[in-house]
């Protein structure tokens, strides 16, 4: 990211006492493009802080019994364009509950954000860039404040100078100063959502490399200790809390509009008939369930499974607003939507559910979207049901709309575009069985986590393939180099020094005709890759594996 021209360039402030945490900082901002200034302590912080500070960097050694109140000072006083990020590293993440320290800190430093020891450099890097862009952001509603100051100052002027003439024009030009206010109060509330999405993807996709290792394990686990109702009950325990540890993985990385989508023209009547009973069981006995799907609808351009985890949700939601039992009606039909703010302008499925619940006021409504806001108990809900789908229909160019008013109920509308040409209509994807091909094939698997690598060779052994494990893309390489005979590459996108859309390239210029599997943790693929490779998501099966590898080399 570019740093703005101004006469002091933009630098960070490092407050890190024990051993070379400050070393390892300043390189890591380095790597960025920001230089840094290491502090000795809060009040040395304090007296550096200015508008040329990015953020300050500080960890809770630092920080934990220091007087904070030339901080408290200088942000009260900071001008209304700042807000000053604050980075703090603590032992217990920034959870009230698990660090008592960090309301404290959250009432003391306004704007921090928290990371908890021990960090992986990307997520570090990933905070320090979303940071770094936040204070950019300010920076430029600065200058869009100044020019603003500018123009009143000229149109004041000229006001008094001729009052009656130009009344008209001032009360048009006042107006036209609310609205730029009012946008200008969205652009930073968007801001922090982007920001808060940036560090979620990161997070997410990180979660779902250590799920790969533990589903892997597990399901080892499984087929080799002795049958024991005991054991297996706690084997399958601890896979379905890793199963929903992957489901809530999707829907951070649905929050992100990071999560990888498969859209094809899909059949979304036959889709809703066939949740039928599913919705029924989810939504109780208590709340009757209505349908009215048009017939002879075109299908939509979406993913099958997403788009059945978003109605799932939608139902929910639905239930949980009637606590008395209700009406929920679920109906589907097309519209003509000009270009909006949402949407562009088009042809459009509506699937919209409806319920006859407590409904939501106006300040409710604005806010429903917004990741982790939730209105019901603590432990009843994630407050990303909502905020999922609304970056699922964003990435398939379609969009949310929510309307409801206190009393009157809730409906929500899902637009998705119609498929243009609509020859294979699917509903969801078959199931495919799990056979073990046993072809002795072998395979070359690349990864640089030594966690994935172990438990995947030894997926892939247990289905009967030869597989020889790599930790990087030059490794990998040298192996294809050797003249070593490979029937198909398995490789992660995401691994330092080469990512694996690198490693496909340079691996089909060796060998033309080799078969290349391309695993990722999010749909962190660039807009226009080279090749148009097939894709295995993290956290995957064993069975999801075996489908993939024998339909690569059937």
């Amino acid at each position: 990211m570019s740093l703005p021209d101004q006469e002091r360039p933009l630098h960070a402030l490092v407050l890190a006492p024990r051993g070379r945490d400050s070393a390892l900082v300043r390189s890591l901002l380095e790597q960025a493009g920001l230089e840094s200034i290491i502090c000795r302590d809060v009040p040395d912080v304090a007296s550096k802080l200015g508008d040329d500070v990015a953020f300050a960097f500080m960890t809770d050694e630092g920080v934990r019994s220091a007087d904070l109140r030339p901080l408290r000072r200088w942000i009260a006083t900071q001008a209304k364009w700042s807000d000053l990020p604050f980075i703090l590293v603590t032992e217990r993440g920034g959870s009230p509950d698990r660090n008592p320290m960090s309301a404290h800190m959250l009432e003391a430093l306004a704007n921090v954000s928290f990371i908890e020891r021990p960090f992986h450099a990307t997520t570090l890097q990933s905070l320090v860039g979303a940071t770094l862009k936040s204070r950019l952001r300010q920076i430029e509603a600065r200058s869009l404040l100044e020019a603003l100051q500018r123009l009143n100052d000229e149109l004041e002027h000229r006001v008094d100078e001729r009052t009656r003439q130009l009344q008209h024009a001032h009360d048009q030009l006042m107006a036209q100063i609310a609205e730029r206010a009012r946008t200008e109060e969205q652009l930073r509330h968007m801001q922090k959502i982007e920001s808060i999405g940036e560090l979620t993807g990161g997070v997410a996709h990180d979660f779902n490399n250590l799920l790969t290792a533990v589903l892997g394990n597990l399901e080892l686990l499984r087929k080799r200790v002795p049958a024991n109702p005991s054991t297996d009950r706690l084997i399958d325990g601890a896979l379905q809390g890793a199963q929903r540890g992957a489901a809530l993985t999707q829907r951070l990385l649905a929050f992100a509009r990071r999560q990888a989508l498969e859209p094809k023209p899909v059949d979304l009547a036959a889709l809703v008939t066939g949740m039928g009973d599913l919705l029924r069981r989810s939504i109780g006995p208590t709340v009757e369930i209505t349908f009215d799907l048009a017939p002879g609808l075109p299908a939509a351009l979406a993913d099958a499974n997403q788009i059945e985890l978003a109605l799932l949700n939608l139902a929910v939601n639905a239930r949980d607003a009637m606590p008395d039992g209700g009406t929920v009606s679920i109906s589907l039909g097309t519209a003509e939507s000009t270009a909006t703010s949402d949407l562009a302008a088009g042809r459009y499925l509506v699937l919209t559910v409806s319920d006859t619940g407590v409904g939501m006021d106006a300040a409710t409504l604005q806010r429903a979207i917004e990741p982790f806001f939730s209105t019901k108990e603590v432990g009843k809900g994630t407050g990303l049901g909502l905020s999922m789908i609304h970056g699922l229909a964003q990435q398939l160019k379609g969009a949310l709309r929510l309307s409801s008013e206190p009393g009157k109920g809730t409906v929500a509308e899902l637009w998705l575009p119609v498929a243009e040409h609509a020859a294979d209509v699917a509903v969801a994807d078959v199931p495919v069985e799990d056979k073990r091909a046993r072809r002795g094939g072998t395979l070359l698997f690349v990864d640089d986590d030594f966690l994935i690598r172990l438990s995947t060779v030894s997926l892939l052994e247990d289905l009967g393939y030869t597989v020889i494990p790599a930790g990087s893309g030059a490794e990998a390489l040298e192996l294809l180099r050797e003249g070593k005979e490979i029937d198909l590459l398995i490789t992660d996108y995401a691994m330092p020094g080469m990512t694996g859309m690198q490693l496909a390239q340079s691996a089909r210029a060796l060998r033309p005709g080799l078969r290349i599997l391309l695993a990722t943790g999010y749909a962190d693929l660039p807009a226009r890759a080279a090749l148009d490779l097939p894709r295995l998501s993290k956290p995957y099966h064993q069975r999801e594996l075996a489908r993939q590898i024998s339909t690569l080399l059937a």
